[in-house]
């Protein structure tokens, strides 16, 4: 079963970090990384740039319109994600408790199961 875990981040909170704290982040999706690679559950993982830099598209009467700057006015943002195929949501959710950012009060870790993929529904 595929599921997607996705990283919801809070800028705010993570200005308020210590160098040691972040660089601690980093070595531990490091090691994430690497047992996923080691149990052959990973499938990709991808960091986002900060959404600042995103730019927003929409279409209205046929016309496309994109402005810069994150769409939604909210606190936290989609900050990357693992894609990982794993024997079930229970195993799913463990993984997830091992991501550096799930201690981290004000970021957020999601776990939801892929439902579409590749133009066939998942079983």
């Amino acid at each position: 079963m595929k599921f997607l875990i996705s990283l919801h981040i809070n800028p705010a909170v993570l200005d308020a970090l210590t160098d040691d704290e972040k660089a601690a982040i980093g070595a531990g999706h490091g090691k994430f990384i690497e047992a996923l690679k080691s149990s052959g559950e990973l499938i990709v993982t991808q960091a986002l740039v900060d959404p600042s830099q995103a730019a927003v598209v929409t279409v209205r009467d046929g016309q496309p319109a994109v402005t810069d700057g994150p769409f939604l006015e909210a606190k936290e943002f989609l900050g990357g994600f693992y894609l990982v195929d794993c024997e079930d949501k229970e195993r799913a959710i463990e993984l997830a408790a091992q991501i550096p950012d799930a201690a981290i009060e004000g970021l957020g870790v999601e776990v939801r199961q892929v439902m579409f993929s590749d133009g066939h529904l998942e079983a």
